[in-house]
């Protein structure tokens, strides 16, 4: 698989949460290859299965989402935008930024206007505009805006994605478009491979919101046990290592937790190191943060993993992963799922 080729389709769609059939709907032309059925559920999330044909066969249900942080038109003043926040979007990333507004038929440019250094005072230097103080810049008068945009009108941010040096990658919404991309690569390495389980992928809608995609999809699937795949923080000279004690060219970070059932914890450390996967392990003593949190307390409670994709700059329009981290999540799902119904867990 090429990463950056996948990643370059997958985030290039837009979908914030609430709006993702665009980004659905090409993640399912990319999973489609690699299972037998594919579908999009009611609330929007894309759901393949991979059948091993044996009656009464265990389920495993591997899951990344692929809605992505965004904003919100709430009103129009003098052509200017108001918005609010889908999601958890930081207001520093705000000013200057370019946007598109996804008006119909097609998408609108804008961008965040943004106060001259010029005429800041000393006070300003030092803060973060509130977003509520925001407006967006579409170039237009205020009935030409209001006729173009609707009150409602999500808004993503305008970047894709870029290569970088020693195979990284760069750009928007790869929280968590690149966990979907390694479920598409774990797929690829399991295609000649019998299996012992029904494997179903499902890249779930809504996470950043409300986690409801993956809340519907494993009520509807029932799995026997899940792996939520995601991203997880990357250590930066920005950020200390208290709060992101994992780096990228690691490996995948493998939950520990409560919300992570300990058999499964085990059985992901046992393949790591059969099979001379590099991993790291990652302590997440409440919440994760992810679909794993809701998934777990499905139905009578589901058994559940939380494998974590090492990304910098998280929530921000210049996310960065390692395609080889991604190979070595990939690789380390696939010998997961090989034999789990006989081995179990």
């Amino acid at each position: 698989m090429d990463f950056y080729d996948t990643l370059r389709r997958l985030c290039s769609r837009s979908g914030p949460s609430g709006f993702e059939a665009e980004a659905a709907q090409t993640a399912m032309e990319l999973l489609s290859p690699l299972v037998d059925t594919v579908s999009i559920d009611r609330l929007g999330s894309v759901i393949g299965l991979r059948s091993c044909g044996r009656p009464g066969a265990k389920k495993i249900l591997l899951d990344a989402h692929l809605d992505e942080i965004g904003l919100v038109v709430t009103g129009i003043e003098e052509g200017f935008l108001r918005f609010a926040p889908i999601g958890g979007v930081d207001p520093r990333m705000l000013p200057a930024r370019e946007l598109l507004i996804l008006t119909k038929p097609e998408p609108t440019f804008g961008v965040v206007a943004c106060l001259p250094p010029h005429v800041q005072t000393a006070a300003d230097h030092d803060k973060a505009v509130a977003i509520e103080d925001l407006r967006i810049d579409i170039g237009l008068s205020q009935e030409e805006a209001q006729r173009l945009v609707p009150i409602g009108t999500p808004i993503v941010y305008k970047e894709s994605c870029f290569p970088m040096e020693n195979g990284q990658i760069c750009g928007k919404s790869l929280d968590d478009r690149s966990c979907f991309a390694v479920l598409l690569r774990t797929m690829e390495l399991l295609r000649d491979r019998e299996l012992d389980v029904d494997v179903y992928v499902m890249g779930s809608v809504q996470e950043e919101v409300s986690g409801s995609g993956a809340i519907v999809g494993t009520n509807a699937i029932n799995p026997d046990c899940c792996v939520a795949v995601d991203v997880t923080f990357a250590n930066t000279p920005c950020i200390s290592a208290d709060d992101a004690p994992c780096k990228l060219f690691g490996g995948p970070a493998i939950g520990m937790g409560p919300n992570m059932t300990w058999a499964l914890t085990d059985r992901m450390v046992a393949k790591a190191k059969a099979l001379d996967i590099p991993y790291q392990l990652e302590v997440m003593e409440g919440s994760t943060g992810t679909n794993g949190w809701h998934m777990q307390t499905c139905l009578e409670g589901i058994p559940t993993s939380v494998v974590s994709l090492p990304l910098k700059y998280m929530h921000s329009p210049i996310e960065v992963v390692a395609q080889e981290d991604m190979e070595h999540t990939a690789q380390l799902l696939a010998a997961f799922v090989q034999d789990f119904g006989k081995e179990g867990a």
